[in-house]
């Protein structure tokens, strides 16, 4: 597609010389893809060069497309609209585009101008509490991020900060040793993050009931939060999980355990992995060594209570607790240790940070900091910040209970799968274990494509009942295009039509064929696009217009029953590649593909 572009580029160079004595440079020249309503395949905007030309832009428009029907054989025709000139494209140019493209190997590395040594970390899962819907987001975004950036060449370490310790993960270790009566995940028949999840929302109970009785002797509701019983405990459990406490740390192991194996089940459930975990626990004492170095270096400082302090007021932040009066340490000590230890790690020039704009300001404190430290890896840090996932009824608090969990949607979209497979009467010849994948694979892609098809920047509403719709702008509709040529494919093969890729004695195309070939041509733009702006909405957006413009022609012309054997083997070829250009794209949004639907 560059190399069709830049043949035009030149030629538009050519005709301004020639019609206008004009030099023009090739950057100045910018070309876009033509709407859907007009005839064309690129479209030059005239009115930038009206100045130079002496011109109105339809007259500059006119007289460009004129010269190009006369001397360039890739342009077939042009029309002209108000101060836009749109280029047709002779059938010729896109056969040849096309026998390029069908002969490309698969998963060859789009070219990028970006970091090459990239450490994407996403999930960062508090082990108080299961996976929820917002973590859905997070790490189907922070997969799809990794899987784009590796698709451009570079180095991706996917990585997982798992928040471990703390005051919340005492909250509910606190609620187990007072409500728990030595429940198990086996005993519970729950999985071990479920199980961890119960006792945090227990604590929140209780304590918001400690806390009423408190302000009906008197307390106001300030000193009532700090003086509760339930949170004195759990204040005094992190001083001795600091200190090492034998009986504390055997809970925490223990719990933390538990709640291990269920997120285990539920990554391999959704299908996102890791090449890398850091531990908060494993993260902070590094964190408090570069405190202390603040300290000796004089960019930080203590208040009178011994808490420890960063002055960020001349960034346009503010005053930052880096450190607690009782030497405890809080989320921004690790935060400053696990940069440095991925540093070591890997040798990062990007280390994407995926979470939610609600720690935008944590974020930038983070990146100050480290460049008040003198850190060389300060500017290297990139903060994906992503919208929070809302709820018909409003925000998701884990406190409350009031999320949507992660497990029970991914087993409803797999059941809304099953009902919409079987309304469609299309499951004949599959065996119960081939259903099971299949409803998986389809309810999977349903949710992981609701989700990923909205900008990672905007604030979404989950809506359960449109997340599972099996047809339209959806997830399912552009597996079903895939499952679609695949029966093609078997049939094609079936009957010795292969997919060759010379199609010289074609002659002429369908509309709908040249349309499909430059969708074709546009993937390696897209992922360069999604790379640099570190969207997978691009990718998810690309992957629907190409499923569209496939059902466009497989509505409009014959594919296995052309009776002319050179357009047979080419529509099938056209197929093939269609097919695994879709899934490629869903791949890199982490969605499988069903051969048969």
């Amino acid at each position: 597609m560059q190399q069709l572009e830049q043949t035009l580029k030149t030629a538009l160079q050519a005709a301004a010389q020639a019609v206008f004595n004009q030099d023009i440079p090739a950057a100045s020249l910018v070309l876009q893809p033509t709407r859907k309503d007009f005839a064309g395949s690129f479209t030059l905007v005239t009115f930038p060069l009206t100045k130079a030309f002496g011109k109105g832009p339809e007259q500059i428009g006119q007289a460009l497309g004129e010269w190009l029907k006369a001397n360039e054989p890739a342009v077939r025709g042009y029309n002209v609209v108000k101060g836009f000139l749109n280029l047709e494209i002779a059938d010729a140019e896109w056969l040849k585009l096309f026998t390029e493209l069908a002969q490309q190997p698969a998963g060859t590395p789009v070219p990028f101008d970006g970091p090459k040594k990239v450490v994407v970390e996403y999930s960062s899962p508090n082990t108080n509490k299961p996976l929820h819907l917002g973590h859905l987001r997070n790490n189907f975004l922070g997969y799809s991020v990794a899987e784009i950036l590796k698709a451009t060449g570079a180095t991706v370490t996917k990585a997982n900060l798992v928040n471990d310790r703390g005051i919340h993960i005492c909250k509910s270790m606190i609620a187990y040793q007072r409500f728990g009566e030595g429940a198990t995940p086996e005993s519970m028949g729950l999985k071990g993050d479920h199980l961890a999840g119960k006792y945090y929302v227990l604590f929140e109970k209780h304590y918001r009931e400690e806390i009423k009785q408190l302000e009906a002797e008197g307390v106001t509701n300030e000193v009532a939060k700090k003086q509760a019983p339930l949170m004195l405990e759990a204040q005094q459990m992190l001083q001795q999980w600091e200190a090492g406490d034998e009986e504390v740390m055997a809970l925490w192991h223990r719990m933390n355990g538990w709640v291990y194996d269920g997120f285990n089940a539920t990554y391999a459930n959704i299908g996102v992995d890791f090449d890398k975990f850091y531990y908060e626990s494993g993260t902070y004492l590094l964190g408090k060594e570069r405190v202390e170095e603040g300290l000796q270096k004089g960019v930080f400082f203590k208040k009178e209570n011994g808490s420890v302090w960063v002055d960020l007021q001349a960034e346009g932040l503010d005053e930052k607790l880096l450190l607690r009066a009782d030497g405890t340490s809080v989320y921004i000590t690790q935060d400053l240790g696990t940069a440095e230890l991925k540093y070591q790690d890997f040798g990062y020039d990007s280390s994407i940070y995926v979470i939610a704009d609600e720690q935008n300001y944590h974020m930038q404190v983070l990146q100050a900091t480290l460049k008040k430290l003198g850190k060389p890896y300060a500017d290297a840090i990139h903060h994906l910040s992503y919208g929070m996932v809302d709820l018909p009824s409003g925000k998701m608090k884990s406190r409350e209970g009031t999320v949507v969990d992660a497990d029970e949607l991914v087993k409803e979209v797999e059941e809304a799968a099953e009902a919409a497979t079987l309304e469609k009467g299309k499951t004949e010849g599959l065996s119960e274990e081939e259903l099971a994948d299949l409803y998986h694979t389809l309810g999977l892609g349903a949710l992981k494509y609701y989700l990923l098809k909205v900008d990672p920047k905007k604030r979404m509403l989950f809506n359960p009942a449109e997340s599972v719709r099996l047809e339209g702008d959806t997830g399912p509709f552009i597996q079903y295009s895939y499952a679609r040529i695949s029966k093609i494919r078997r049939d094609a093969e079936a009957t010795g039509v292969a997919a060759e890729a010379d199609f010289s004695q074609l002659g002429s195309l369908h509309p709908a064929e040249a349309e499909l070939i430059q969708q074709l041509a546009g993937y390696a733009g897209v992922v360069a696009e999604a790379a640099r702006a570190l969207s997978p909405a691009v990718v998810a957006q690309y992957a629907y217009e190409v499923a569209k413009s496939y059902n466009r022609f497989y509505t409009e012309v014959p594919i296995l029953k052309e009776a002319d054997l050179v357009k047979k083997t080419f529509r099938v070829a056209l197929s093939a590649k269609t097919a695994d250009t879709i899934k490629a794209s869903l791949g890199l949004l982490g969605i499988d593909v069903p051969e048969r639907m």
